[in-house]
C-alpha cells in the first residue's frame, strides 16, 4: 500500500457525495472499499416540499458546490452516489459535468452512473437487463440514457416496495422475488440501479445456478473509486459477489 506525504494513514480516501435519506450507499460502500479505502462523506442540503424532479435537479445544481464541503481534506477519488438526478442530464452533460470538477478540484471525479459506464466497459458489457426501483417516469429516463450511452436495454424490471416505489424501501427479499418473477435470461447481465438499494445480500441468490453478470450501482461506484484510490484499475469479476471487491490480504475480484 501507498504512503503519501501529509496521510496519517497509507489507505486511500474516498469522498462522497450522497442524498440525505439514503440508507444504503455508505454501508455497501464501506463493504466494498474495505480495508483499502476510507470513506468521507457530504449529504446533500435537505429541500422539504419540493417536487421530485425539482429535488433531483437540485441535486446536480448543488454538486459543483458539495464537492468544497471536503475542505482541506486530501482526496484520492470523489463520488457522487447517487444516480436519478444524472438520468435528467443524459450521458453528455453528466460526463461533461463530471469533468469539469475533476478539472477544478485536481481530484478525479465520477457520478455513479459514470462509474457504472466505465465498469460495464471494463468487463465488456453492452447487453442489460435494466432492475429499476424507481417511479416509472425515472425507468424511462433511465432506459433512455442507457440506450443514449450505448447499452441494449433487452428488458426491464420494475421493481416496487410494499407501500409504492421507492428504492429506499425496498426489501431484499422483495427484490429476489421480483427479479425471479421477470425470468431474465441465465445468461443476461444485470443492471441494478439506484445507490439506495440495498443489493448486496441479494447477489447470491440471483447468480446462484446461472452465468448471469450482476452489477449494481453502488459496486460499480465503489469500483471506480477504489481503482483511483489504488492508483490503478482493479479486478471486477462479472460475478462480483462471490469474492469481496476488497476484502483484507486479497486482491480485489
Amino acid at each position: 500500500m501507498r504512503t503519501r506525504p501529509g496521510h496519517p494513514v497509507s489507505r486511500g480516501r474516498v469522498g462522497v457525495v450522497v442524498a440525505p435519506a439514503n440508507p444504503s450507499a455508505e454501508p455497501e460502500l464501506t463493504r466494498l472499499l474495505g480495508s483499502r479505502a476510507d470513506m468521507h462523506v457530504a449529504r446533500f442540503p435537505v429541500r422539504p416540499g419540493l417536487p421530485m424532479a425539482d429535488r433531483l435537479e437540485s441535486y446536480n445544481a448543488d454538486l459543483p458546490a458539495m464537492v468544497n464541503a471536503f475542505d482541506g481534506l486530501r482526496l484520492d477519488a470523489m463520488v457522487m452516489a447517487c444516480s436519478e438526478p444524472r438520468y435528467l442530464l443524459g450521458p453528455d452533460g453528466d460526463k461533461e459535468q463530471c469533468d469539469r470538477l475533476t478539472a477544478a478540484t485536481g481530484v478525479p471525479f465520477a457520478s455513479a452512473t459514470l462509474a457504472t459506464r466505465e465498469a460495464m466497459e471494463h468487463v465488456m458489457v453492452s447487453d442489460i437487463v435494466l432492475i429499476s426501483p424507481h417511479e416509472p417516469w425515472v425507468t424511462e429516463l433511465a432506459e433512455r440514457f442507457w440506450k443514449t450511452a450505448g447499452m441494449n436495454v433487452t428488458q426491464i424490471v420494475q421493481v416496487r416496495a410494499r407501500e409504492g416505489y421507492s428504492s429506499y424501501a425496498v426489501t431484499p427479499q422483495e427484490l429476489i422475488t421480483q427479479v425471479e418473477l421477470a425470468e431474465p435470461p441465465p445468461d443476461a447481465a444485470l443492471l441494478f440501479t439506484g445507490t439506495g438499494l440495498g443489493t448486496l445480500s441479494v447477489l447470491g441468490p440471483l447468480a446462484d445456478g446461472n452465468d448471469r453478470t450482476l452489477l449494481t450501482s453502488n459496486l460499480c461506484t465503489a469500483w471506480w473509486a477504489l481503482s483511483h484510490a489504488v492508483g490503478r484499475h482493479v479486478k471486477l469479476s462479472r460475478v462480483p459477489y462471490r469474492r469481496p471487491m476488497a476484502s483484507q490480504g486479497r486482491r480485489t475480484a
